[in-house]
């Protein structure tokens, strides 16, 4: 397998330059590589709702229902869904880079806001460079006006 070089972060987007940022975004949507030893979920998937709302379980389940319909996704396992401190890297992409924030230190120095959060890993013909070439992306939906 190819192996490429980690995005490297330049800087972080303030918390008002962030939800500059996120005005008229719907979700984010992200693939990248999941650890080797999950072969048969290749693909670690994060979806970022535009929300902080946290949403019933059952409602929770309808949505990774649409996306894994709408991205072809299938395998889904360890799902997390819920409300997560975000932050957002600028990088040599053309998009700032969302950003989970686990550990508590990343939490205290890097400026980040409340969005409903679903992580999880699978397969998917969606994402096919992903697991051809090791490549992580993102891309940004916009609400529809």
């Amino acid at each position: 397998m190819q192996e490429n070089k980690a995005i490297k972060t330049q800087s972080y987007l303030n918390t008002n330059e962030i939800a500059a940022h996120l005005d008229n975004v719907e979700y984010i949507i992200m693939a990248a590589p999941a650890p080797e030893h999950f072969s048969d979920t290749p693909i670690h998937v994060s979806i970022f709702l535009n929300t902080s709302e946290n949403f019933s379980e059952d409602i929770k389940e309808l949505i990774l229902d649409k996306f894994c319909t709408d991205y072809d996704i299938t395998k889904s396992a360890e799902v997390m869904s819920q409300v997560m401190p975000v932050g957002f890297a600028l990088t040599s992409h053309e998009t700032p880079m969302p950003m989970l924030l686990i550990k508590p230190q990343d939490r205290m120095s890097i400026p980040s806001v409340p969005m409903h959060v679903i992580d999880f890993l699978a397969d998917s013909t969606y994402f096919e460079e992903v697991k051809t070439k090791s490549l992580t992306g993102w891309s940004y939906i916009y609400e529809s006006k």
